[in-house]
């Protein structure tokens, strides 16, 4: 991430748009359960509230030194930060109950990485486990927006069709202005 994503992402601003706007929205219809795996935790704007929709969550964020933050921030209020890959995710088959993942896929640096991360994120749900994706479409402003950040902007008209390929079942798209959420059920 950019000098400006990591500004942002650790804002109270961003939190609150978290908080009271984005998570009401992406889990709106889905029922967590008892262990959620939150990909792409960041600064943790989401972490608190998945932990009250949640009795277990497991926040998994690529970069080190945010995960440590985070580490320290929640090691004893009993949630789960590991360092790690979402395309090569470090929990055994069918552990969590729903997966998150808020702005996450689209910095990853490839289309064949995000694929990866769809199946690893596939594996690691139980049955019935629904994966719950925020994104940006690929506009002008959210290009300037990651000028030195890694951003492969995951295609709307495509995520049916990708997730299928992961082995996912009734997958949703829903937009709002010019972000979406994907929903997709473990069948």
């Amino acid at each position: 991430m950019n000098r400006f994503e990591n500004w942002f992402c650790a804002s109270s601003v961003w939190r609150y748009i978290t908080r009271e706007h984005l998570l009401p929205w992406i889990v709106a219809g889905s029922e967590l359960g008892d262990h959620v795996l939150e990909v792409g935790a960041g600064f943790g704007a989401a972490t608190e509230e998945l932990r009250r929709r949640s009795a277990r969550v497991a926040s998994l964020e690529y970069d080190h030194h945010s995960a440590a933050r985070l580490a320290a921030k929640w090691q004893d209020r009993g949630s789960a930060v590991l360092q790690g890959d979402a395309a090569a995710l470090p929990f055994a088959s069918k552990t969590f109950s729903a997966a998150v993942a808020i702005l996450v896929l689209h910095h990853l640096r490839t289309r064949d990485m995000q694929d990866c991360a769809f199946a690893e994120i596939f594996r690691v749900l139980r049955p019935s486990g629904v994966f719950l994706a925020f994104e940006i479409q690929d506009r002008w402003l959210q290009r300037i927006g990651h000028i030195g950040s890694t951003f492969t902007p995951v295609a709307p008209a495509g995520a049916n069709a990708r997730l299928t390929a992961a082995g996912f079942s009734r997958v949703r798209v829903d937009f709002r202005g010019a972000a979406f959420r994907m929903r997709a059920l473990r069948g």
